[in-house]
């Protein structure tokens, strides 16, 4: 399963959708965190490293994170700049 792709193809949708991920992802002020997408989370583990996954509600009170992906910080925006561009988003 590729996680990247179905990531940027969720969540990569508009120039708002990509310029609030960008934003989430290079604010400096932002160590740890998490954006909340469309379908993903994005979670800031610090500055430079970022695990993205999508939840669902398992209907009893509980979530289920399926897949995820652990990724550097210039290889997201690497893939979230080419795909924005390559989608005429940008």
């Amino acid at each position: 399963m590729d996680v990247l792709n179905k990531f940027l193809q969720a969540e990569i949708n508009s120039k708002e959708d990509y310029e609030s991920i960008i934003n989430f992802i290079n604010l400096y002020e932002i160590r740890k965190g998490e954006f909340e997408g469309n379908e993903y989370v994005i979670m800031k583990m610090d500055r430079d490293n970022f695990i993205i996954f999508s939840e669902y509600d398992d209907g009893e009170g509980g979530i289920q994170i399926p897949f995820s992906l652990s990724i550097y910080k210039n290889s997201l925006l690497d893939a979230i700049n080419s795909y924005a561009q390559e989608k005429g988003v940008i």
